[in-house]
């Protein structure tokens, strides 16, 4: 029990979900098991007033998380397919202001904060705008759809000294500040490789989504939704199904790797790689898009002060054979691993022994008896029993309470800024560090070579 209690003290005692005294009573397996805390308690203070700006999947989503926070008051809803508009007054009520012109809700004064949940093309123009007229703005994740983007999104966040947030949860889950907190303390030794996923395997998880049955010009403002080339015919494909089609989404880099990058970075303080390849194939999928429905992606992060060299292996498949949609992470480090597991995470600590071994699988059978005693002879003058022990501690797990929600604490995380004016949790520079590489992968995919990047200095080399 002395090692168990030396760790838990190190973790510190709101870690635990029993205090370190009552231990003595509680199951092994309990003791192993974790529960962490989730006691945050916020009061409504002054009235926020939030326009939500596309009000499709993401947009409802945000919109209905931050009606749940005391002190939000949602008032305008923007979107160009006017059902939604429809459904937004069925749901909030006939007195909230709906628009299919951003604009109208980024030119009302009684307005504090706007969520921008469009399509990726619209992202760095609707935040800027934002900014520059005073709003607090929540971005949805990855914060640009081109690199040449997000160095003019920072700068008017610099110049107009507004709140900005980008929308990776993951940065505000009580789970990556716990394993933060472990890797930190040292307990997977050195770092050195990360492995990061997220499968799917349905036709929703592709982007399928169910088709409105009025889709058509009359119904969908699409001159307003098409930043470039406007003659573009009306396709409801492309609209509705954006995400497909690297004219207004950035595919399964910039939908799905950026959560995975913006958890490694937080988790490491990494500014991001120095070098990123990516490849893949458009397998199964074959509706229309013109991104890939596989792909992987291979990312070198140099040496810091912030964190030693290691690579980063990244993947998704949206047609994986899988039942279930599988998302994993996995920290691999000298002396253990962190693996996250649904809304939680399982440390394993493993060292090698101090003696490099001999035996099994080995070249020692292969040389005359006499020099194998000799051998053995010398190893066990060099190294102890001790040395030869390969060290193991139990594996323990660490989980969010049932119903947390990370989302939930990012919006709340957000909101906190809006008031108070503090640093809000991720702010453009971390979403643009996550949100490059990401793109670079697209860059690197669709030209076919390696992409090198300046993660300080936030350029392509």
């Amino acid at each position: 029990m002395s090692s168990r209690r030396k760790f838990l003290k190190n973790l510190g005692t709101a870690a635990a979900a029993l205090p370190l005294s009552s231990f003595a009573n509680v199951s092994e397996e309990e003791i192993e098991k974790r529960i962490l805390p989730y006691n945050r308690k916020y009061s409504a203070n002054d009235t926020i007033r939030v326009g939500c700006i596309g009000m499709g999947i993401m947009g409802v989503n945000n919109a209905r998380i931050a009606a749940k926070i005391p002190g939000i008051e949602l008032v305008a809803a923007a979107d160009l397919y006017k059902g939604r508009l429809e459904r937004t007054k069925e749901v909030y009520g006939s007195e909230i202001f709906t628009t299919q012109n951003y604009e109208e809700i980024l030119n009302r004064k009684d307005i504090d904060a706007v969520i921008v949940s469009t399509s990726d093309n619209w992202h760095d123009k609707i935040v800027i705008e934002a900014l520059r007229l005073g709003k607090a703005v929540y971005c949805e994740k990855p914060m640009v759809h081109k690199i040449n983007q997000g160095l003019d999104v920072i700068k008017a966040q610099k110049e107009t000294n507004g709140i900005l947030q980008i929308g990776s949860q993951r940065v505000s889950s009580i789970v990556f500040a716990k394993a933060k907190e472990l890797y930190r303390a040292g307990e997977i030794g050195q770092l050195n490789c990360i492995e990061a996923a997220f499968d799917r395997h349905s036709a929703l998880g592709a982007w399928q989504y169910t088709m409105p049955l009025d889709a058509s010009e009359k119904t969908v403002a699409w001159k307003k939704y098409l930043r470039d080339n406007k003659n573009r015919p009306f396709d409801p494909n492309q609209f509705f199904w954006w995400r497909n089609y690297k004219e207004y989404g950035t595919g399964v880099a910039g939908d799905l790797f950026v959560h995975l990058l913006s958890g490694i970075h937080f988790i490491t303080d990494s500014y991001g790689p120095s070098q990123i390849f990516a490849t893949g194939d458009l397998c199964y999928w074959k509706d229309g898009r013109n991104v890939p429905d596989v792909m992987t992606g291979v990312m070198q992060y140099t040496a810091t002060d912030r964190h030693p060299a290691f690579q980063v292996l990244l993947k998704v498949n949206l047609a994986s054979g899988e039942k279930n949609e599988i998302g994993k992470t996995r920290f691999y480090g000298t002396e253990g691993v962190i693996d996250f597991t649904g809304n939680g995470f399982v440390l394993r600590r493993h060292k090698l022994p101090k003696a490099p071994g001999y035996g099994g699988w080995d070249a020692l059978e292969t040389y005359p008896i006499a020099m194998q005693q000799e051998i053995k002879n010398e190893h066990s003058k060099k190294y102890s029993e001790e040395d030869r022990k390969s060290p193991s501690l139990d594996d323990i797990s660490f989980n969010a309470p049932a119903g947390y929600s990370e989302n939930l604490d990012h919006h709340m995380n957000f909101f906190e800024s809006v008031r108070t004016k503090k640093p809000v949790i991720e702010d453009g520079v971390f979403g643009f560090r996550a949100a490059a590489p990401c793109l670079a992968a697209n860059d690197s995919y669709f030209q076919k070579k390696v992409i090198k990047w300046d993660p300080v200095n936030m350029k392509i080399i």
